[in-house]
């Protein structure tokens, strides 16, 4: 009985000073915070970078449309069995080759942009004083939308400059 008596009172004790330390750490907290949120998805998809790996993506997939007609008219023409197989597994490798090329491209460029897309953001943040940036469909009330300038910001973003782009030059 001794024993209880003791650790419930150990217990209270520790939630008078628990309780304690935490209102006066939430007395030293500044008296507003000035919070902004961001609608996420219109920013990316306002993105000229985005849009151009878009374009980029389109016309990768319909390179590789092509590459597999071409392979299976190769394939077709071939009338050895052994040669077809052997002709077959040479254009997998090469298919497979290709997709993993593109897959690591698109992956290294959207990385990219989303880092850009985040520098904006902290940018803006730190250009307007904002404690916080939000996602907007995290946040049911309050805060100040910064997503009309960040889409100004990420849609002139210029577009990264391929060697296609400077032969026209």
């Amino acid at each position: 009985m001794k024993l209880n008596v003791k650790f419930l009172l150990v217990a209270s004790v520790a939630f008078v000073i628990g309780a304690g330390i935490n209102n006066f750490a939430l007395s030293q907290m500044p008296g507003s915070v000035n919070i902004a949120v961001v609608d996420v998805q219109q920013v990316v998809a306002s993105s000229s970078q985005v849009n151009a790996l878009k374009n980029e993506n389109q016309a990768k997939a319909t390179e590789i449309i092509k590459y597999i007609e071409n392979a299976r008219k190769e394939v077709a023409k071939v009338t050895d069995a052994d040669k077809k197989k052997a002709l077959e597994e040479k254009y997998a490798k090469e298919l497979n080759s290709k997709r993993e090329t593109y897959a690591q491209q698109y992956n290294t460029k959207m990385m990219d942009i989303q880092n850009s897309i985040l520098n904006a953001v902290k940018e803006q943040a730190l250009a307007n004083d904002y404690d916080i940036v939000l996602a907007k469909d995290v946040v049911l009330y309050g805060g100040n939308d910064i997503t009309p300038e960040l889409q100004k910001k990420v849609s002139a973003v210029p577009k990264p400059s391929t060697p296609a782009a400077k032969k026209r030059r």
